[in-house]
Protein backbone atom coordinates (compact mmCIF):
# COMPACT_ATOMS: atom_id res chain seq x y z
CA UNK A 1 0.00 0.00 0.00
CA UNK A 2 1.35 3.31 -1.20
CA UNK A 3 1.23 6.48 1.27
CA UNK A 4 0.50 10.27 -0.41
CA UNK A 5 2.44 12.37 1.80
CA UNK A 6 0.42 15.11 0.36
CA UNK A 7 -2.42 14.08 2.29
CA UNK A 8 -1.42 11.74 5.29
CA UNK A 9 -4.23 10.35 7.69
CA UNK A 10 -2.64 9.94 11.02
CA UNK A 11 0.36 12.36 11.06
CA UNK A 12 2.34 14.88 8.93
CA UNK A 13 6.01 15.22 7.87
CA UNK A 14 8.53 18.30 7.32
CA UNK A 15 12.53 18.22 7.11
CA UNK A 16 13.93 21.66 8.99
CA UNK A 17 17.70 22.15 9.89
CA UNK A 18 18.63 18.15 9.09
CA UNK A 19 15.60 16.73 11.33
CA UNK A 20 12.68 14.73 9.58
CA UNK A 21 9.51 15.53 11.60
CA UNK A 22 7.02 12.89 12.31
CA UNK A 23 4.26 14.44 14.25
CA UNK A 24 1.06 12.51 15.28
CA UNK A 25 -2.40 14.54 13.95
CA UNK A 26 -5.28 13.42 15.15
CA UNK A 27 -5.49 15.46 17.98
CA UNK A 28 -9.38 15.22 18.93
CA UNK A 29 -8.82 11.39 19.24
CA UNK A 30 -5.55 11.45 21.54
CA UNK A 31 -3.78 10.55 18.22
CA UNK A 32 -5.05 7.09 18.83
CA UNK A 33 -3.87 4.46 16.70
CA UNK A 34 -5.54 3.66 14.22
CA UNK A 35 -4.94 1.25 10.40
CA UNK A 36 -3.44 3.85 8.92
CA UNK A 37 -0.74 4.62 11.85
CA UNK A 38 1.59 2.15 11.33
CA UNK A 39 1.43 2.49 7.23
CA UNK A 40 2.54 5.91 7.24
CA UNK A 41 4.97 5.98 10.71
CA UNK A 42 6.97 3.98 8.52
CA UNK A 43 6.78 5.36 5.04
CA UNK A 44 7.76 8.66 6.99
CA UNK A 45 11.01 6.90 8.75
CA UNK A 46 11.59 5.36 5.08
CA UNK A 47 11.26 8.21 3.11
CA UNK A 48 14.15 10.49 6.34
CA UNK A 49 16.45 7.58 6.34
CA UNK A 50 16.74 7.86 2.23
CA UNK A 51 17.00 11.89 2.55
CA UNK A 52 20.36 12.71 2.30
CA UNK A 53 19.55 16.30 4.20
CA UNK A 54 17.93 13.90 7.22
CA UNK A 55 20.09 13.67 10.09
CA UNK A 56 17.73 12.47 12.81
CA UNK A 57 13.92 11.62 12.69
CA UNK A 58 11.82 13.02 15.88
CA UNK A 59 8.08 11.79 16.46
CA UNK A 60 6.15 13.63 18.60
CA UNK A 61 1.94 14.13 18.76
CA UNK A 62 0.11 17.40 18.53
CA UNK A 63 -2.98 18.01 20.93
CA UNK A 64 -2.96 16.73 24.76
CA UNK A 65 -0.81 13.88 24.83
CA UNK A 66 1.69 11.60 22.79
CA UNK A 67 -0.73 8.62 21.94
CA UNK A 68 -3.49 7.53 23.92
CA UNK A 69 -3.19 3.81 22.15
CA UNK A 70 -5.04 2.00 19.74
CA UNK A 71 -8.42 3.50 19.11
CA UNK A 72 -10.41 0.71 20.64
CA UNK A 73 -13.71 2.52 21.98
CA UNK A 74 -16.07 2.20 19.13
CA UNK A 75 -15.52 -1.45 18.30
CA UNK A 76 -15.47 -2.73 21.90
CA UNK A 77 -18.80 -1.05 22.50
CA UNK A 78 -20.35 -2.43 19.41
CA UNK A 79 -20.68 1.22 17.76
CA UNK A 80 -18.27 0.46 14.93
CA UNK A 81 -18.06 -2.57 12.88
CA UNK A 82 -14.68 -3.99 11.05
CA UNK A 83 -15.62 -4.61 7.82
CA UNK A 84 -15.08 -7.59 5.83
CA UNK A 85 -16.12 -10.62 7.47
CA UNK A 86 -15.66 -11.50 11.29
CA UNK A 87 -12.07 -11.65 11.00
CA UNK A 88 -12.03 -7.73 10.33
CA UNK A 89 -9.72 -6.57 7.20
CA UNK A 90 -6.45 -7.57 7.43
CA UNK A 91 -4.86 -3.81 8.67
CA UNK A 92 -7.14 -3.33 11.16
CA UNK A 93 -5.45 -5.28 14.14
CA UNK A 94 -7.46 -5.67 17.10
CA UNK A 95 -10.60 -5.86 15.15
CA UNK A 96 -10.65 -9.64 14.63
CA UNK A 97 -10.56 -9.82 18.72
CA UNK A 98 -12.64 -7.17 19.15
CA UNK A 99 -15.83 -8.13 17.19
CA UNK A 100 -15.43 -11.70 17.59
CA UNK A 101 -18.06 -13.35 19.68
CA UNK A 102 -16.80 -16.47 22.29
CA UNK A 103 -18.84 -18.84 20.10
CA UNK A 104 -17.36 -18.21 17.05
CA UNK A 105 -13.81 -19.81 15.99
CA UNK A 106 -10.83 -17.76 16.53
CA UNK A 107 -7.48 -18.43 14.71
CA UNK A 108 -4.72 -16.85 16.38
CA UNK A 109 -2.58 -16.60 13.51
CA UNK A 110 -4.70 -13.84 11.81
CA UNK A 111 -4.71 -12.20 14.97
CA UNK A 112 -1.05 -12.25 14.67
CA UNK A 113 -0.46 -11.19 10.66
CA UNK A 114 -2.83 -8.69 12.00
CA UNK A 115 -0.82 -7.15 14.90
CA UNK A 116 2.27 -7.84 13.84
CA UNK A 117 1.84 -5.42 11.10
CA UNK A 118 1.08 -2.94 13.39
CA UNK A 119 4.37 -3.86 15.37
CA UNK A 120 6.24 -3.97 12.34
CA UNK A 121 5.57 -0.41 11.55
CA UNK A 122 6.28 0.60 14.87
CA UNK A 123 9.45 -1.04 14.85
CA UNK A 124 10.66 1.20 11.79
CA UNK A 125 11.98 3.74 14.96
CA UNK A 126 14.78 0.48 16.19
CA UNK A 127 15.52 -1.04 12.40
CA UNK A 128 15.89 2.69 10.48
CA UNK A 129 19.83 2.95 10.01
CA UNK A 130 19.20 6.71 11.16
CA UNK A 131 19.03 7.94 15.12
CA UNK A 132 14.65 8.16 16.14
CA UNK A 133 14.62 10.61 19.28
CA UNK A 134 10.55 10.42 20.87
CA UNK A 135 9.00 13.16 22.83
CA UNK A 136 6.32 12.26 25.28
CA UNK A 137 3.85 15.15 26.54
CA UNK A 138 0.69 14.33 28.67
CA UNK A 139 0.36 10.87 28.16
CA UNK A 140 1.86 7.67 26.42
CA UNK A 141 0.07 4.76 26.83
CA UNK A 142 -1.04 1.64 25.89
CA UNK A 143 -0.57 1.05 22.35
CA UNK A 144 1.27 4.30 22.72
CA UNK A 145 4.01 2.85 24.53
CA UNK A 146 4.66 0.22 21.30
CA UNK A 147 5.85 2.90 19.16
CA UNK A 148 8.10 5.23 21.98
CA UNK A 149 10.10 2.12 23.25
CA UNK A 150 11.59 1.44 19.64
CA UNK A 151 12.85 4.79 19.82
CA UNK A 152 16.55 5.27 20.26
CA UNK A 153 16.12 8.27 22.51
CA UNK A 154 13.07 8.92 24.49
CA UNK A 155 12.55 12.37 25.83
CA UNK A 156 9.08 13.24 27.85
CA UNK A 157 7.83 15.77 30.26
CA UNK A 158 8.87 15.40 33.70
CA UNK A 159 4.36 14.80 34.18
CA UNK A 160 3.37 12.51 31.51
CA UNK A 161 2.03 9.26 32.00
CA UNK A 162 3.57 6.29 30.86
CA UNK A 163 2.40 2.86 30.96
CA UNK A 164 0.45 -0.28 29.70
CA UNK A 165 -2.92 -0.14 31.55
CA UNK A 166 -4.47 -2.93 29.46
CA UNK A 167 -1.93 -5.57 31.18
CA UNK A 168 -5.00 -5.54 33.88
CA UNK A 169 -7.46 -7.52 31.11
CA UNK A 170 -7.99 -7.58 27.56
CA UNK A 171 -3.99 -6.80 26.59
CA UNK A 172 0.09 -7.59 26.38
CA UNK A 173 2.39 -5.22 24.81
CA UNK A 174 2.65 -6.22 21.34
CA UNK A 175 6.47 -4.92 21.55
CA UNK A 176 7.46 -6.64 24.15
CA UNK A 177 10.48 -4.21 24.53
CA UNK A 178 9.69 -3.80 28.14
CA UNK A 179 11.94 -6.17 29.71
CA UNK A 180 14.86 -4.81 27.51
CA UNK A 181 14.60 -1.42 28.22
CA UNK A 182 14.24 -1.41 31.66
CA UNK A 183 15.06 -4.96 33.42
CA UNK A 184 12.79 -7.76 34.67
CA UNK A 185 12.14 -6.36 37.73
CA UNK A 186 10.83 -3.04 36.58
CA UNK A 187 9.14 -4.42 33.64
CA UNK A 188 7.40 -6.45 35.54
CA UNK A 189 6.36 -4.02 38.22
CA UNK A 190 4.49 -2.38 35.56
CA UNK A 191 3.17 -5.27 34.11
CA UNK A 192 2.18 -7.40 36.92
CA UNK A 193 0.08 -4.30 38.33
CA UNK A 194 -0.65 -2.12 34.83
CA UNK A 195 0.70 0.76 36.54
CA UNK A 196 1.96 4.10 34.92
CA UNK A 197 4.82 5.78 36.40
CA UNK A 198 5.74 9.58 35.74
CA UNK A 199 7.93 10.80 33.17
CA UNK A 200 10.09 12.03 36.51
CA UNK A 201 10.11 7.70 36.81
CA UNK A 202 11.05 7.40 33.72
CA UNK A 203 13.97 8.69 33.05
CA UNK A 204 15.05 7.87 36.94
CA UNK A 205 14.38 4.15 35.51
CA UNK A 206 16.03 4.84 32.22
CA UNK A 207 13.25 4.66 30.09
CA UNK A 208 14.18 8.05 29.08
CA UNK A 209 16.84 10.06 28.62
CA UNK A 210 15.90 13.45 30.39
CA UNK A 211 12.52 14.60 31.73
CA UNK A 212 12.44 18.43 31.97
CA UNK A 213 9.67 20.24 33.62
CA UNK A 214 6.64 20.75 30.90
CA UNK A 215 7.56 23.83 30.02
CA UNK A 216 11.35 23.35 28.80
CA UNK A 217 10.51 20.18 27.33
CA UNK A 218 10.39 21.95 23.75
CA UNK A 219 13.23 23.28 24.64
CA UNK A 220 14.98 20.57 25.72
CA UNK A 221 14.08 18.26 22.61
CA UNK A 222 15.58 20.72 20.05
CA UNK A 223 18.47 20.99 21.58
CA UNK A 224 19.22 16.75 21.50
CA UNK A 225 17.82 16.66 17.94
CA UNK A 226 20.54 19.95 17.39
CA UNK A 227 23.28 18.29 18.87
CA UNK A 228 22.54 14.86 17.01
CA UNK A 229 22.08 16.49 13.56
CA UNK A 230 25.07 18.24 13.76
CA UNK A 231 27.08 15.26 13.50
CA UNK A 232 28.18 13.06 10.86
CA UNK A 233 25.19 10.85 9.89
CA UNK A 234 27.95 8.18 8.97
CA UNK A 235 29.23 8.32 12.50
CA UNK A 236 25.83 8.00 13.54
CA UNK A 237 24.04 5.26 11.44
CA UNK A 238 27.37 3.38 12.78
CA UNK A 239 26.83 3.90 17.05
CA UNK A 240 23.46 2.93 16.01
CA UNK A 241 24.12 -0.21 14.42
CA UNK A 242 26.41 -0.86 17.02
CA UNK A 243 24.26 -0.39 19.77
CA UNK A 244 21.27 -2.10 18.47
CA UNK A 245 23.64 -5.54 18.03
CA UNK A 246 22.78 -5.82 21.83
CA UNK A 247 18.92 -5.14 21.57
CA UNK A 248 19.06 -7.95 18.83
CA UNK A 249 21.51 -10.52 20.46
CA UNK A 250 18.80 -10.03 23.52
CA UNK A 251 16.21 -11.42 21.70
CA UNK A 252 14.11 -8.41 20.55
CA UNK A 253 12.64 -10.40 17.73
CA UNK A 254 11.77 -13.29 20.11
CA UNK A 255 10.12 -10.88 22.30
CA UNK A 256 7.91 -9.27 19.96
CA UNK A 257 6.55 -12.21 18.62
CA UNK A 258 5.78 -13.74 21.81
CA UNK A 259 4.53 -10.74 22.80
CA UNK A 260 2.21 -10.23 20.03
CA UNK A 261 0.59 -13.61 20.51
CA UNK A 262 0.03 -13.35 23.87
CA UNK A 263 -1.39 -9.86 23.15
CA UNK A 264 -4.22 -12.02 20.95
CA UNK A 265 -4.54 -14.60 23.53
CA UNK A 266 -5.30 -11.74 26.07
CA UNK A 267 -8.49 -10.42 24.48
CA UNK A 268 -9.99 -14.24 24.21
CA UNK A 269 -9.43 -15.24 27.58
CA UNK A 270 -12.62 -14.82 29.84
CA UNK A 271 -11.95 -11.99 31.46
CA UNK A 272 -11.37 -10.54 28.16
CA UNK A 273 -14.55 -11.39 26.98
CA UNK A 274 -16.11 -9.78 29.64
CA UNK A 275 -14.33 -6.52 29.23
CA UNK A 276 -15.66 -6.83 25.84
CA UNK A 277 -19.39 -7.46 26.98
CA UNK A 278 -19.26 -4.55 29.82
CA UNK A 279 -17.80 -2.56 27.39
CA UNK A 280 -20.99 -3.33 24.97
CA UNK A 281 -23.46 -2.89 27.61
CA UNK A 282 -22.29 0.73 29.36
CA UNK A 283 -19.36 2.42 26.75
CA UNK A 284 -16.26 1.79 26.82
CA UNK A 285 -14.93 4.14 29.62
CA UNK A 286 -16.95 2.59 32.02
CA UNK A 287 -15.97 -0.47 31.03
CA UNK A 288 -11.82 0.72 31.70
CA UNK A 289 -13.05 2.24 35.05
CA UNK A 290 -14.69 -1.09 35.99
CA UNK A 291 -11.30 -2.86 35.36
CA UNK A 292 -9.53 -0.13 37.44
CA UNK A 293 -11.35 0.85 40.46
CA UNK A 294 -10.73 -2.66 42.50
CA UNK A 295 -6.93 -1.30 42.24
CA UNK A 296 -8.40 2.21 43.41
CA UNK A 297 -6.26 3.94 41.02
CA UNK A 298 -8.61 4.83 38.23
CA UNK A 299 -6.19 7.40 35.56
CA UNK A 300 -3.82 7.35 38.40
CA UNK A 301 0.16 6.60 38.30
CA UNK A 302 2.23 4.66 40.38
CA UNK A 303 3.73 7.77 42.45
CA UNK A 304 0.05 7.99 43.19
CA UNK A 305 -0.39 4.25 44.70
Amino acid sequence: MSVDFDHLKTMTYEVTDRVARITFNRPEKGNSIVADTPLELAACVERADLDPAVHVILVSGRGEGFCAGFDLSAYADGTASAGGDHHGTVLDGKTQAINHLPDRPWDPMIDYQMMSRFVRGFSSLMHCDKPTVVKIHGYCVAGGTDIALHADQVITASDAKIGYPPMRVWGVPAAGLWAHRLGDQRAKRLLFTGDCITGAQAADWGLAVEAPEPEHLDERTERLVERIAAMPVNQLIMAKLACNTALLQQGVATSRMVSTVFDGIARHTPEGHAFVADAREHGFREAVRHRDEPLGDYGRTTSGV
